[in-house]
């Protein structure tokens, strides 16, 4: 799957604009190559002093995209997903999908992590949960989110610190998001979601923002593409609004 760029940069003159970068050439089974891409592609948007948006790929291509704000720290990651993904390593590759918050958790401009909407079998392994805890990440369950609502999640934000959102699709339910690897029913609704950006938004300083692994194949009726859409535009909206 390719990725997509869109930078959306700050208002000028009372306006607000927005580009399209297109597609990375990236390529199967080059990690190493696609992760310089990715991040290089970032930080060029970041010299531009516009917000990067990235599309696309499974969920370890947020690892570079993250990388790629060393010099913008300290970072709040908001990573909403079905999953913790802690793993230090899966098959041997350490750079690979599950490790993706293990890994940013390493980076030395990285502050803060809050993970909402984990639920089911597999989200993580009990040694992956307690170094997630120990690290200090705040671990927001679906159900949490379900009974207490997004506050529940929003009161972890720093006001006015630099926030990268990172979205995975199993993090919505699966009956708005068929489109997803791992279906997992009881996630986020929608408007859970968009509230959650937008409050995420309106408390913080979004610097980036990424939506991953959607599986067009796994889509039913367009229905995936049409919510990942609206979350899309929904953060473009928020951005400007700021």
């Amino acid at each position: 799957m390719g990725f997509r760029f869109r930078r959306a940069a700050a208002r000028q003159k009372g306006q607000y604009r927005f580009a399209d970068l297109g597609d990375l050439p990236t390529q199967s089974k080059q990690g190493t190559k696609n992760r310089k891409l990715i991040e290089s592609c970032a930080r060029g948007i970041l010299a531009e002093g516009a917000v990067p948006i990235m599309i696309g790929g499974d969920d370890s291509t947020p690892i570079p995209f993250i990388q790629a704000f060393s010099d913008h720290g300290p970072l709040t990651i908001l990573q909403i997903d079905a999953h913790i993904d802690w793993r230090q390593e899966r098959y041997g590759e350490p750079w690979g999908f599950s490790s993706t918050m293990r890994r940013t958790s390493e980076m030395a401009h990285v502050k803060k992590i809050v993970q909402v909407g984990m639920r089911g079998m597999g989200s993580a392994r009990e040694e992956e949960v307690r170094d997630a805890e120990a690290w200090g990440a705040k671990l927001i369950t679906a159900a949490i989110i379900h009974e207490k609502g997004i506050g529940a999640a929003l009161t972890h934000i720093t006001a006015g610190s630099p926030l990268l959102i990172t979205l995975d699709c199993d993090g919505l339910d699966w009956s708005i998001m068929p489109a997803v690897t791992y279906p997992s029913t009881g996630g986020l609704t929608h408007t859970q979601v968009t509230r959650l950006i937008q409050g995420a938004i309106a408390k913080a300083r979004l610097v980036g923002f990424d939506l991953i692994e959607f599986v067009p194949k796994n889509d039913k009726d367009g229905i995936g593409a049409f919510t990942a859409a609206r979350l899309v535009c929904n953060v473009i909206g928020s951005l400007a609004n700021r």
